[in-house]
């Protein structure tokens, strides 16, 4: 019937249709009866749709082999349903039937099936973030901001992105960088964000002078069309249409399976009220990373942490958390609140303070006349903050120990938070988490402070509030004297992007320059940064479990790292007996389910 409308579609008759291009049914019969009793024998037997391959010779059908169909998400998801409701297949089998990667599809945008056949592919990176995203170039956050205003659509394109650029992130409609790999800063922010991004396309070349992108053997410019396909990696030339998703029907009820049979709860990682609200519609319990570091970069308050970065004293860095303090205060009620009835993990600052100050001579100049000071001090004062590696360098826990005041602000604004949104009816569950820990004193000196400064709005509030102190083991010393880091934690936090990296001595923005060629030459079979590397980095994580748990046998146990977002991840946190796994809001979903597998097959 198909190949008769195309054949009528093209100006064919019927009659010329049926002498020059008959059907199997209409040429062979008895061959064509034959086809279609043995598919229904196999897709009965195997419950499921089979991809057959056969072959008729001397008007007899021979079948060459069968196999479960291949599937869009879309179809994934439907078959199974269909199944269960003729009753064909239990529930458990509709889970185990799941491919829980191919759920995002039918969380994002994606591109119009007819559009996509007259893309054309000028360049390809990583898939960092899926969905499909379609818009005019720019170069800077700030134009993007602008342009978004204007009600036009634009793709942020950027060598690598930094926190400086979230707002311009957070109003594209994709990102797209040269640098950086699958748990770069584009990577991870734009799956919070659920915003499409390809990440690490080595072979383009951005020129911010000219503001001009070249890719493809072409030269775009600003205000160019390009289109972004996350799922693949792929970019295409021009504008391709996008559909928007539909999360309701079957793929409701394949949630509401995973709930019933997963043991396992799922957290997200959400930084603002908004992500914390879409993760609770996809069925987070919770947030297993929230952090604070990119609370900072928005008007007033990058101005108050820049001031307290260049404070020459104590008393100086102390004025300015103060002008930072309700500001925190108020980011963390939204979250208690959107959160109601679950926990909040809360990190403490993370990243190293260089990147909180401008680098660039002009805004420089303009910090210096804000701060009244020179723009030599200025300027001497950020390059002292600058670092060879960064990475290793002065941040996490190592900022608090040589800034106490710090991590004071940070509490003080986390249980004043927890008490506000208290007296709104909330019940709220805070968890404050200490980064980067790989010294059990770095600990102690920490939760000191912490469990100190809440004594203190307790009396001052006259109120008080259930509160747990904890670490992310990220730092593979941590794992390995895990049994004495328990005396202190009330919970870990597995940080596995940086826990890969350190193990590995991978630098996660720039190892994507190599890690395609080791997995193209058999070096490596997955990315570590996308996969959990469980022969290695699992290790660790194991010991890290089973050595805390030894000391506190009820020692709550998580992951936080992008990983907590991949299917295998998931499944080996289960095994571990882990009590939850946390990931980007978007990402949600697929836990879920992948969850619900491992309780499963138990």
């Amino acid at each position: 019937m198909g190949f008769c409308s195309r054949a009528l579609g093209q100006g064919i008759s019927e009659e010329e249709r049926a002498s020059k291009y008959p059907s199997l049914e209409e040429a062979m019969p008895a061959c064509a009866k034959d086809l279609i009793e043995t598919q229904q024998k196999l897709e009965d037997y195997f419950k499921d749709m089979q991809d057959l391959e056969f072959t008729i010779q001397d008007g007899k059908l021979w079948l060459l082999q069968t196999r479960n169909g291949k599937r869009t998400g879309a179809a994934m998801v439907k078959i199974a349903m269909d199944m269960l409701r003729e009753g064909v297949i239990d529930e458990k089998t509709v889970l185990k039937r799941m491919e829980p990667q191919k759920l995002d599809e039918l969380l994002h945008p994606v591109f119009d099936k007819k559009a996509m056949k007259e893309a054309k592919v000028v360049a390809k990176g990583l898939p960092a973030s899926p969905g499909a995203a379609t818009g005019m170039i720019v170069f800077f956050a700030d134009d993007a901001e602008e342009w978004a205003e204007k009600r036009k659509k634009v793709i942020l394109v950027r060598i690598e992105t930094s926190p400086e650029d979230l707002r311009g992130m957070n109003v594209a409609q994709g990102i797209l960088t040269a640098r950086g790999g699958m748990t770069s800063h584009a990577a991870v922010v734009a799956r919070g964000m659920g915003k499409c991004c390809v990440s690490g396309a080595g072979e383009i070349k951005v020129d911010y002078k000219a503001r001009t992108l070249e890719m493809g053997g072409h030269i775009y410019k600003e205000g160019d069309w390009i289109s972004l396909n996350g799922s693949t990696g792929e970019v295409y030339d021009g504008q391709v249409n996008t559909v928007d998703a539909d999360l309701s029907g079957d793929f409701a009820k394949i949630m509401e399976l995973a709930e019933k049979y997963t043991k396992m709860d799922v957290r997200t990682n959400a930084d603002t009220p908004k992500d914390a609200a879409v993760a609770r519609k996809f069925g987070a319990k919770g947030i297993g990373l929230c952090r604070t570091e990119h609370m900072f970069f928005e008007g007033d308050r990058i101005k108050a942490m820049r001031e307290m970065i260049l404070s020459k004293d104590e008393e100086g860095r102390r004025e300015a958390l103060k002008k930072l303090l309700p500001m925190q205060r108020q980011d963390f009620e939204g979250i208690f609140m959107a959160m109601d009835g679950f926990g909040v993990t809360i990190r403490l600052l993370d990243p190293p303070l260089h990147e909180f100050v401008p680098h660039q001579l002009a805004t420089q100049k303009e910090l210096a006349a804000e701060m009244g000071l020179s723009i030599e001090e200025v300027k001497l004062a950020c390059d002292s903050l600058e670092e060879f590696n960064p990475m290793l360098g002065h941040r996490g826990c190592r900022l608090g120990c040589t800034y106490p005041e710090l991590t004071e602000m940070r509490a003080r604004a986390i249980i004043e938070a927890a008490l506000d949104a208290k007296a709104k009816g909330a019940k709220v569950i805070p968890e404050i988490m200490v980064p980067l820990v790989g010294i059990v004193e770095e600990l102690k000196m920490q939760a000191a402070i912490i469990h100190q400064t809440a004594e203190k709005v307790f009396s001052e509030r006259n109120d008080q509030i259930e509160y747990k102190v904890g670490t992310m083991i990220e730092v593979p010393r941590a794992a390995l004297t895990a049994d004495k880091i328990a005396e202190v934690a009330d919970f870990f936090s597995f940080g596995t992007n940086d826990l890969t990296q350190m193990t590995f001595g991978f630098s996660r923005d720039d190892a994507g320059k190599f890690l395609k060629i080791y997995q193209e030459k058999g070096i490596l079979k997955n990315d570590p940064f996308a996969i959990l590397d469980q022969q290695g980095v699992g290790q660790l994580v194991r010991m890290g479990t089973e050595k805390g748990r030894a000391t506190k046998p009820k020692l709550k146990v998580g992951i936080c790292g992008e990983h907590g977002g991949e299917p295998s991840s998931v499944k080996f946190c289960a095994s571990l007996n882990m009590n939850y796994v946390s990931c980007s809001p978007y990402r949600v979903p697929i836990a879920r389910v992948a969850a619900a597998q491992a309780a499963i097959e138990d």
